[in-house]
C-alpha cells in the first residue's frame, strides 16, 4: 500500500502544479488581451470640463453627426465602460442634452456613438416638453455647461400615431396618456398634406413627427427665458431632429 501511495501522491502533486501553471497562463493571457484592447484604441477617457468649455455648439452638432455616421456604418467606438464609470465619479461635463421618445428602439447614446458622461438624455413618449423636462434642460445648460439641446423624434412613433388617429385613452382609464396625446394634437392639426390624414399614411405621419419635434423646440424657447437668452447670446443651440429607425440616420432640422 505504501508503495502505491507514493506514486499516487506524486501524480496528484504534478496535477496541482500543472493546474496552477495553467491558471497563471490564463491570467497572463487575459491581462495581455486587455492591454491589446487598450492599444487598439479602446476609449477609457471621459469628457472633461476643459474639453466641454472649448467646444462650440456648432462643433458639437458636427461631432454628433459624425457619431451618427459611425452608428449607421456599424463602426461604433470601442469603450471601456468600467474605466469610464470610475472616472465619471469625479464629475460630469456632457456636451448636450437630448429629449427623446421613450421608445426602446431608439438607443440615444448609441445613435450618436457616445459613452458615459457624454450627454444628458431625457425621455418622454412623443418627445414633448413639460415643466420638469424644461427644468432639466436648464440644469444641463446653465448649471452643467451643455451647449446643445436636441429634441429628437423618430419614425413610426406610437404616440404620434395615436394622436393622429385620436385614440380615446380616457375610455381605457388612461387619463395621463390622454393628456399627453392632447399635447401632440396641435402638430397633427398644423401639418398640411393632400391625402389621407391617418396613421396608415406614412408620409403624413412622418410630417407630423417632424412638426411635433419642431413645435417642441418653439415651446421650450417660450417656456424658458433662461434657455432663450442663452440661445440668443450664442451660448447654446436648440434644435430638432428625427431618427429614422430603418436607416439609423438622424436628420437635423434648421430651426
Amino acid at each position: 500500500m505504501k508503495k502505491l501511495r507514493l506514486p499516487l501522491l506524486m501524480l496528484l502533486a504534478a496535477f496541482v502544479f500543472t493546474s496552477c501553471q495553467d491558471e497563471k497562463k490564463t491570467e497572463t493571457a487575459q491581462e495581455q488581451n486587455q492591454d491589446e484592447r487598450v492599444e487598439e484604441g479602446v476609449v477609457e477617457s471621459i469628457l472633461t470640463a476643459e474639453e466641454q468649455a472649448d467646444m462650440t455648439p456648432q462643433e458639437i452638432i458636427g461631432r454628433l453627426k459624425k457619431g451618427n455616421e459611425n452608428f449607421v456604418n456599424n463602426n461604433l467606438t470601442q469603450r471601456d465602460h468600467s474605466a469610464q464609470r470610475r472616472k465619471a465619479m469625479i464629475g460630469q461635463y456632457p456636451k448636450a442634452i437630448v429629449l427623446s421618445c421613450v421608445d426602446s428602439r431608439v438607443p440615444v447614446e448609441d445613435v450618436f456613438d457616445l459613452g458615459i458622461g457624454d450627454i444628458f438624455v431625457a425621455r418622454v413618449a412623443g418627445n414633448i416638453e413639460n415643466e420638469d423636462i424644461v427644468g432639466s434642460m436648464e440644469f444641463a445648460t446653465a448649471v452643467a455647461g451643455s451647449k446643445v439641446v436636441i429634441v429628437m423624434g423618430h419614425t413610426a412613433c406610437g404616440a404620434v400615431k395615436s394622436a393622429i388617429d385620436q385614440v380615446d385613452a380616457k375610455s381605457m382609464n388612461m387619463n395621463s396618456l390622454a393628456d399627453l396625446l392632447d399635447e401632440i394634437q396641435p402638430a397633427v392639426e398644423e401639418t398640411e398634406l393632400d391625402g389621407e390624414r391617418n396613421a396608415k399614411n406614412t408620409e403624413f405621419t412622418n410630417k407630423v413627427i417632424k412638426t411635433n419635434a419642431m413645435r417642441t423646440v418653439e415651446n421650450i424657447r417660450e417656456a424658458s427665458p433662461t434657455l432663450a437668452k442663452m440661445e440668443n447670446e450664442g451660448k447654446i443651440m436648440i434644435v430638432s431632429a428625427v431618427y429614422d429607425m430603418e436607416s439609423g440616420v438622424v436628420d437635423f432640422h434648421n430651426n
